[in-house]
């Protein structure tokens, strides 16, 4: 894992499609959702602007609120169940996460202790960016992650 910091994020339009799901169905949902978000994307004539993200509402138990889909260059009018929303411009703590998903949880770990240290507190969502994975490389040790939790506290609104 690489160094954890603060980071100011810019408004960013996206497009995606959001569902409560069971934990052990993640993997199906991001092969599957993904995949359709694009189709989506290709139908209505937009590319997607970079990496594909999930967002997460709320917290994380056997269910999660997860939204999966591609950042666009412009906002998005919606196709079926894919919705335009944006990520907000908002003050995060980021994380780099270089392997596989199997390792994430030691990431979100340092990060929270991270974030405890300096007496931040999570918002009700966060995100992950995909800026290598499997479809780029079959090698987990090559696979990228980047984790994004908005934040506040001391440090976040005295700014």
């Amino acid at each position: 894992m690489g160094d954890i910091h603060l980071i100011e994020l810019q408004e960013q339009s996206v497009a995606g499609v959001r569902q409560r799901i069971r934990m052990e169905e993640i993997t199906t949902v991001f092969d599957t959702r993904f995949t359709e978000v694009l189709q989506a994307l290709r139908s209505a004539g937009v590319a997607p602007a970079g990496a594909p993200y999930a967002r997460y509402r709320g917290g994380v138990g056997e269910t999660v609120d997860v939204e999966v889909g591609f950042p666009v260059t412009q906002p998005f009018a919606g196709s079926g169940d894919v919705v335009g929303e944006t990520l907000p411009a908002v003050r995060a703590v980021e994380a780099v996460h270089e392997g596989g998903y199997d390792s994430l949880k030691q990431t979100y770990e340092a990060v929270e202790r991270w974030m405890g240290e300096r007496d931040l507190r999570p918002l009700d969502q966060s995100w992950e960016i995909y800026e290598a994975g499997p479809e780029s490389d079959p090698d987990p040790a090559t696979w990228r992650t980047r984790v994004i939790f908005p934040v506040t506290g001391p440090q976040v609104e005295s700014r």
